[in-house]
């Protein structure tokens, strides 16, 4: 069962700024909707959203609920369970989520980044400087995320995917398995990606694999029949989406305030993480590479990898994948 925790207002930390709510447009009173948000501890407008109180400002008459979840996979099964309306979920456990046997009907609604140098490869013997130096060695990924997409994909491109040991474990279990030399290797994100970097060396990211055609996202999901009832609600969702991306992709002080505050973590520490990742606007988003077009092959090609990696009952018809992302906000936001 997944677990989440209710929460409102801001995360206390001791050496924040106090956030004024805000609005970056003229707030709508007559959006009444209720949506439960399912959120993650990564670095995206997301946080600077949840932070400065957008929703609730354009929205002052919605209900606005956001619940904390550790990973993609238990915000998968909080959609399961029909607990949220809309929540941040990885590439692959999005198409997951909508392929046998959960068959979720849900559509991706907004990119909040494309993962860049935020999940690598790492390896514990220097003298390895290349994803060749890696056949017959144990890596270890969490199975079915889009770090093990990009590994994947890293693997089959140098024609070694049959000679490596994938090991299957969490980020927060890697570590130990690290210390221990248990792994050899492993691909993952902040902190253990940090972590590991003491004593280990990164020879590939994820925006290497990007660039060799296999790009990876953190992505905003919403159930379709919440979509299909709040058109209205998703269009202003969008719209202070639009904004906060607008600012992490600039580097703005105050968004990266609001992210560390959510985090907990220094504006430094969480500036450097933010490097990994690209934020891109609705314009960008609405480009031919995204929701004009690409995005939902991308999902499909996912849906082949996730087959392959015995992580679902096989493939979805190609339209349910073709037709997840939902582009109606995007296009009216970027038309702005």
């Amino acid at each position: 069962m997944a677990t989440g925790c209710v929460e409102s207002g801001r995360t206390v930390h001791p050496d924040a700024v106090q956030a004024v709510p805000e609005c970056p447009v003229e707030p709508d009173p007559s959006i009444d909707t209720t949506a439960r948000i399912a959120w993650q501890a990564i670095p995206n407008g997301d946080l600077v959203v949840k932070d400065l109180q957008m929703l609730e400002t354009c929205m002052p008459n919605a209900e606005i609920s956001w619940s904390k979840f550790d990973s993609g996979g238990d915000v998968v099964q909080a959609f399961g369970a029909g607990s949220v309306d809309i929540g941040l979920v990885g590439s692959s456990p999005a198409v997951r989520a909508v392929s046998p046997p959960l068959d979720i009907d849900l559509r991706i609604v907004w990119l909040q980044d494309v993962i860049g140098a935020a999940e690598s490869l790492i390896v514990r013997d220097d003298s390895i400087t290349s994803i060749d130096g890696l056949e017959g060695k144990k890596v270890a990924v969490p199975f079915g995320s889009t770090a093990h997409y990009s590994l994947l994909s890293a693997l089959r491109e140098a024609g070694i995917d049959d000679t490596v040991e994938l090991i299957n474990l969490s980020p927060d279990k890697m570590l130990a398995a690290w210390q221990r030399g248990e792994i050899d290797a492993a691909w993952v994100w902040d902190p253990t990606l940090s972590e590991l970097q003491s004593t280990g060396s990164v020879i590939l990211t994820s925006a290497d694999t990007a660039q060799n055609g296999y790009p990876t996202f953190d992505m905003s999901a919403a159930t379709t029949g919440f979509v299909d009832q709040n058109p209205e609600f998703m269009a202003m969702w969008t719209t202070v989406q639009d904004a906060a991306a607008r600012r992490l992709a600039d580097g703005e002080d105050a968004a990266i305030e609001s992210v560390s505050v959510q985090l907990g973590l220094a504006p430094d520490v969480v500036r450097k993480q933010t490097e990994g990742l690209e934020y891109l606007d609705a314009r960008e988003q609405a480009a031919p590479d995204y929701f004009g077009g690409a995005l939902g092959e991308v999902l499909e090609d996912t849906s082949g990898f996730l087959v392959d990696a015995g992580e679902t009952d096989g493939a979805a018809p190609p339209e349910t994948y073709l037709q997840m992302p939902y582009p109606d906000a995007i296009e009216e936001v970027a038309a702005r």
